[in-house]
């Protein structure tokens, strides 16, 4: 059998010959798919939406970006309770007794009082109340801070949001602090301050994205163009535009029982970890495959090649 078919490799074609310009090919296929490229994407393309900024959500929701900045003060965010890489509040996703973001530890430190709240308060010239809250929280010890905080963040809570109907008690400067950076938030400046805590040359967003995160507004957003994991939106584009197609597999899990549960366990609540895991381990047998004895001798088997090529065959007779 190998001889024979060695036979018929050295063997010179037998079939239909044309003459073909390559070049002029080339170029006709370039020019006309750039045409319609082109002219599908004005057509069908996809939304280009704005970056959203804390300017446009502090003017569009005020009452959720006071409340988040209030939660940052008092560390009941999402971020303050994330764990690694960011903080140690969290063990994190785990797979079974691996917990691998408690392993990689934290890598990119975030301190939400800190980082979203108090330092950026300090880049610019606050009124009075704001300035006199900031020296006040700056002199006080971290019992007394997350005292006041935890207090107020208690009471707006019990007050659905609203500030005007709290009643007065042990708040401290954080009321002011709040107030403060609503003020910066919805005069621009905030943007630029959360960018430039780090190098000189900044392009690491991560803590405004994080600080997005946290409120109602960001998560609104990505509700309303179809991005949330339960509308497939890890491969779509703004709207209901399709995206990167090739995600599909992976956002796929996220639609079926007990990954789409975050309260189901030991699943749902590290889909991530296990959906990573199960991807990874696809993709590696798709790497091997041609490697696996008996999936590797499949073609010879199944012989599909043949009835793709039956019709060639019978008219050239071989």
């Amino acid at each position: 059998m190998s001889d024979r078919r060695a036979e018929l490799e050295a063997a010179p074609w037998g079939g239909r010959t044309r003459r073909y310009d390559l070049i002029k090919e080339g170029v006709v296929a370039v020019v006309v798919i750039t045409i319609i490229v082109t002219a599908l994407s004005t057509l069908f393309g996809s939304p280009d939406d704005k970056q959203i900024t804390f300017k446009q959500w502090a003017l569009a929701a005020p009452a959720d970006f006071y409340a988040t900045s209030v939660h940052e003060l008092a560390g009941t965010s999402g971020t303050a309770g994330y764990g690694a890489p960011y903080n140690t509040a969290s063990v994190g996703v785990n797979l079974g007794p691996l917990h691998l973001a408690k392993i990689a530890g934290v890598t990119h430190p975030v301190d939400t009082v800190n980082d979203f709240v108090i330092t950026p308060l300090t880049t610019v010239s606050n009124a009075a109340p704001v300035a006199d809250a900031l020296k006040q929280w700056q002199g006080s010890d971290s019992k007394t801070q997350s005292t006041w905080a935890t207090n107020y963040d208690d009471a707006l809570t019990k007050a659905n949001g609203d500030a005007t109907k709290i009643p007065a008690g042990n708040f401290g400067a954080v009321p002011e602090l709040a107030t403060g950076l609503m003020t910066m938030a919805r005069s621009g400046s905030l943007d630029g301050a959360l960018l430039s805590q780090g190098n000189y040359f900044q392009s690491d967003n991560t803590k405004q994205t994080l600080f997005l995160g946290d409120g109602s507004y960001f998560s609104d957003q990505s509700t309303a163009s179809n991005l949330q994991g339960s509308t497939w939106g890890m491969m779509n584009e703004t709207g209901r535009y399709p995206g990167q197609a090739w995600l599909w597999l992976y956002s796929f899990w996220y639609q079926i029982s007990p990954f789409n549960n975050a309260n189901s366990h030991p699943f749902g609540a590290n889909a991530d970890a296990w959906i990573m895991l199960i991807m990874g381990g696809l993709s590696l047998g798709l790497i091997i495959m041609p490697f696996i004895p008996g999936v590797k001798s499949l073609p010879y088997k199944i012989k599909i090649h043949r009835l793709v090529w039956k019709n060639y065959y019978q008219e050239e007779n071989l």
